[in-house]
């Protein structure tokens, strides 16, 4: 099946997939028509919008989401937000963590409290759209795919009769401690796939050891190709050549790693 299309049957992990969990990410930026618009093009014939804010300690803030429904497949995918305001607000240390998905280790709390504001609405979604014993995907870029992650969790440790059958990540930033990490990768790690591109600066934050990623990872090097295993010596060396790529800004690697639109087009290559 060309990459050009969704396949509404995929199970497991595969690129193709991932690129269009990655297009799926991008449309969450969109405006709901165009979402709505876009998800009938692709063969889905329900979509439902969730928009709710979260207020102080953090600047007030949307948190946005869609979920789109057909009858072998359910996809969620949340909005990001740019670099900057998320790495102001992940550097405020003075916040109590934010219990994990059923008491399961910690996340931080703007994380914490932005998916609260939101998540009734998705989980609504899903238990009304499913229908048909469908096939549920998170997906999300940026802070989009740390809410990604943590619906899946909390979907899973709270939901037992569902469980995600993927969850795609892209530029995601740390989400959680290592008890609520290692619960998730015994739980459901080969359902889970964080995409890093290059030196894209988000998943760099929040700072470790006191916050984690998840074990499953997929670099993209600079020359854009997929790795799904890279030594620390080759990942560092990587890293300094796609810092060298633009000598006139080479400080701004990490934000141009992160746009959204080098996620898709990694993708778009290596799944065709």
């Amino acid at each position: 099946m060309p990459v050009q299309t969704l396949d509404h049957s995929a199970t497991g992990y595969s690129v193709r997939q991932a690129y269009w969990m990655a297009e799926a990410a991008k449309l969450a930026y969109q405006s709901p028509e165009t979402i709505e618009k876009t998800a009938q093009n692709w063969g889905f014939d329900r979509v439902r919008h969730h928009e709710t804010t979260f207020r102080p300690p953090f600047p007030l803030e949307d948190t946005q989401a869609y979920t789109a429904a057909c009858d072998r497949m359910i996809v969620t995918a949340f909005r990001g937000t740019e670099p900057k305001k998320i790495q102001d607000w992940l550097s405020d240390g003075t916040t109590p963590p934010w219990p994990g998905p059923a008491n399961k280790g910690f996340v931080h709390y703007g994380f914490g409290e932005a998916l609260q504001s939101i998540y009734p609405q998705v989980r609504d979604a899903i238990l009304e759209f499913r229908d048909n014993d469908q096939t549920i995907w998170f997906t999300g870029h940026s802070l989009g795919g740390a809410l990604a992650a943590l619906a899946a969790m909390r979907l899973h440790f709270e939901e037992p009769r569902l469980l995600a059958d993927g969850v795609y990540t892209f530029g995601q930033p740390r989400v959680c401690d290592r008890t609520l990490a290692e619960a998730h990768d015994e739980a459901f790690r080969d359902r889970t796939h964080r995409f890093v591109n290059n030196n894209d600066i988000v998943p760099q934050v929040p700072p470790a050891p006191a916050f984690h990623h998840i074990e499953a990872a997929h670099y993209i090097d600079s020359n854009g190709k997929i790795r799904d295993r890279m030594s620390a010596i080759g990942s560092l060396t990587d890293r300094a050549k796609g810092l060298t790529a633009d000598a006139f800004a080479p400080a701004g690697d990490g934000i141009r790693d992160h746009v959204m639109n080098r996620y898709v087009e990694a993708l778009k290559n290596n799944a065709g």
